[in-house]
C-alpha cells in the first residue's frame, strides 16, 4: 500500500513514515499543501495521513479540494487541534477518520487499515477469494488452512488484487501499489511476479487459475464464489 503523508514537522512526518514502512506500507512524504496537491495530480494513493496546521494551505482547505473534484482516496486527519468542532469539521467536509496527536504507533496503522477496508468494500482484515484467505492485516495468506510462502513482491500483487476484487487492474497499478513510484523496473516485471504467483496458487488448489489475464487491459481476480452462484442459477433456469 502506498500513502502519501502531509506534515510539515519533519520529527512527527519520520515517525509516521517509519510507522507505516514497520507494516510493509510505503510512503511519499509532502511538506506543505501545495506540494501535496500536486503529488495527488501524478500519484494513486491507498490513503492520506493529513495534518491539519500546514504552513501554506491549511488541511481543511486541502480536503475540500480534494472532494470538489470528487478525489474519494480515504483521509486520516493526524492533528494538535483536539476540539470537538475542529472533528465535526473535518468529518462533515469528507475526512474518513481523525488522530490527535500525539498518537499510538498501533492505533494510527489500525485506523488506516480500517479505512482503506472500508472504502474498498471490506469490512473485516480478512478477504476471502475462494479457497484462499488473505488477512492483509496481519499480511499472511493460507489456502485450504495451509500457510502459502509469498515474498514481499508476490503478496503486494495479490493483496492489490483482493482488495480491488472484481476490477481490471492495469500493470502500472502493481508497479505503483509495490515501488511506491520509486526506482520502478520495466512493467514487464509484473508478467513475471504474476506467473509465479499462479503457480503458487495452483500447486496449492489442485491447479486453480484465480488470476485472469484480460489482454491489452491488465489483470483481475476471479470470485469463484460468484461464479458457482451464477452458474447454480442458470442450472435452476435450464431445468
Amino acid at each position: 500500500m502506498r500513502l502519501l503523508v502531509v506534515e510539515d514537522e519533519n520529527g512527527i512526518a519520520t515517525r509516521v513514515e517509519a510507522t507505516c514502512a514497520s507494516d510493509g506500507m510505503s510512503c511519499h512524504v509532502a511538506e506543505n499543501g501545495t506540494e501535496a496537491l500536486e503529488m495527488m495530480k501524478f500519484y494513486d494513493y491507498d490513503a492520506i495521513i493529513l495534518d491539519l496546521m500546514l504552513p501554506d494551505i491549511d488541511g481543511f482547505e486541502i480536503l475540500s479540494r480534494m472532494r470538489a473534484i470528487k478525489n474519494s482516496t480515504p483521509v486520516v486527519i493526524l492533528s494538535g487541534l483536539s476540539t470537538t468542532e475542529d472533528k465535526v469539521k473535518c468529518l462533515t467536509i469528507g475526512a474518513d477518520d481523525y488522530v490527535t496527536k500525539p498518537f499510538s504507533k498501533t492505533e494510527l496503522l489500525a485506523r488506516i487499515h480500517a479505512i482503506i477496508r472500508r472504502t474498498s468494500g471490506h469490512f473485516s482484515s480478512i478477504i476471502d477469494v475462494g479457497p484462499i484467505k488473505i488477512d492483509i492485516r496481519q499480511r499472511s495468506v493460507r489456502i485450504y488452512g495451509m500457510e502459502m510462502s509469498l515474498t514481499s513482491k508476490e503478496y503486494a500483487i495479490l493483496e492489490l488484487l483482493a482488495i480491488k476484487k472484481g476490477s481490471v487492474l492495469p500493470k502500472e497499478a502493481f508497479l505503483n501499489h509495490i515501488y511506491g513510484g520509486m526506482d520502478e523496473p520495466e512493467i514487464k516485471i509484473v508478467d513475471v511476479f504474476v506467473c509465479k504467483l499462479r503457480k503458487k496458487i495452483a500447486d496449492m488448489t489442485g491447479g486453480l487459475n484465480l488470476i485472469e489475464t484480460v489482454w491489452g487491459r491488465g489483470y483481475t481476480l476471479r470470485d469463484l464464489a460468484e461464479e458457482t452462484v451464477n452458474s447454480s442459477t442458470n442450472s435452476l433456469k435450464v431445468g
